[in-house]
């Protein structure tokens, strides 16, 4: 026997199978201690290396994904190898007799990770036939997990960035977003006068006369993406760092756009105007479960708050908005939020304003 290289294989087994259990199937887990270090070593790299370069950092995904994988796979077939190398003869060479080499314990664990062997070298015992077994049982079904693993990624990238091209389609700007969603026209005042005739008390106008009645569908809609979108990244967290060479599919552009604009229907446009107020608080909560996320891939709030939302630009096409020293107020109120949000834009590798 050599103990060291029995103790050395059941370390590595131990360390792959907790890391790969932990990142696949530990939902609220985050990544396993390998997976995490590996994947933001690569990202933080690759940001060194390329300058921040949109179209390089677009590869720091498939990359990131493509050697997490091998990482498993690797650390397995090592861990076994080990472990057949602490046993004075484990292998034999099936036609010679000689005990197998270090690349026969290699050519060996690899078949019979994969396959069920093919003979050219044989277990010398029973306890060697069964460690043989357990290779085949941990072969087979790690790195069909694995496999699994990576598809189910494949497909949540595939939501995050329908999830930004819905945002950004409806603006690219939290204030273009708003002046998409109004209906009314440039003369507010012959609005204000139905109001006042249909409501004498000030009440809200039904949801038939609001003008941002239009936005109901899209609003739940997107409400329902970014939660979906943010349990997909607590359980796959390498989601944060499938960086997109367009700011327009970016999620970590668009979330901020999204909340932005509903600070602005919530506290830029008087309470008589807003649009469903259900509806804003049900998209607002999931902007905040997508920022608890932030925990799991150790992004951390910006220093400072991003420029504010300008309520000029949404008077300039007749929308009526409260006072700016109102809105200013509010925004206090959102600081430790908005710094958030800020971090998750710098941390992707962007600017604020998101997108131009």
């Amino acid at each position: 026997m050599y103990p060291p290289f029995l103790l050395a294989g059941i370390i590595v087994l131990a360390a792959v199978i907790i890391d790969l259990l932990w990142t696949t199937l530990w939902v609220d887990g985050g990544s396993g201690p390998l997976s995490g270090r590996l994947t933001t070593g690569v990202w933080h790299g690759l940001r060194r290396a390329t300058g921040d370069h949109p179209r390089a950092l677009s590869l720091a995904g498939p990359i990131i994904l493509a050697l997490t994988l091998a990482m498993w796979i690797g650390l397995i077939w090592l861990g076994w190898t080990l472990l057949f190398a602490g046993g004075t003869t484990a292998l034999v060479d099936s036609q010679t007799g000689d005990p197998a080499t270090w690349a026969g314990r290699l050519y060996y664990v690899a078949y019979t990770m994969f396959t069920s062997g093919n003979g050219d070298y044989t277990p010398t015992s029973s306890v060697w036939e069964l460690v043989s077994s357990f290779t085949t049982a941990t072969g087979m079904a790690f790195v069909t997990l694995g496999v699994s693993y990576v598809l189910s990624v494949l497909g949540a990238v595939s939501e995050k960035r329908a999830f930004a091209s819905d945002v950004t389609g409806l603006g690219e700007r939290s204030e273009a977003f708003v002046r998409t969603s109004w209906t009314g026209d440039a003369a507010a005042s012959d609005y204000d006068s139905e109001i006042d005739s249909r409501h004498p008390n000030g009440g809200r106008a039904s949801e038939a006369q609001n003008p941002f009645s239009g936005l109901d569908l899209p609003l739940e809609s997107l409400a329902s993406q970014l939660s979906l979108l943010a349990e997909q990244h607590k359980s796959y967290p390498i989601l944060h760092y499938y960086h997109s060479d367009q700011a327009a599919q970016a999620s970590a552009v668009a979330v901020p756009i999204l909340d932005d604009s509903l600070t602005l229907f919530r506290h830029g446009i008087p309470d008589e105007e807003q649009p469903n107020p259900t509806l804003i608080e049900d998209a607002r909560t999931s902007v905040h479960r997508y920022l608890e996320t932030l925990d799991t891939a150790f992004i951390d709030p910006a220093a400072e708050e991003p420029p504010a939302p300008e309520l000029e630009r949404l008077r300039e096409e007749g929308v009526p908005t409260v006072s700016d020293e109102e809105f200013d107020a509010a925004l206090e109120e959102l600081s430790e939020r908005r710094r958030k949000l800020l971090g998750v834009v710098r941390a992707d590798a962007w600017e604020w304003p998101p997108a131009k």
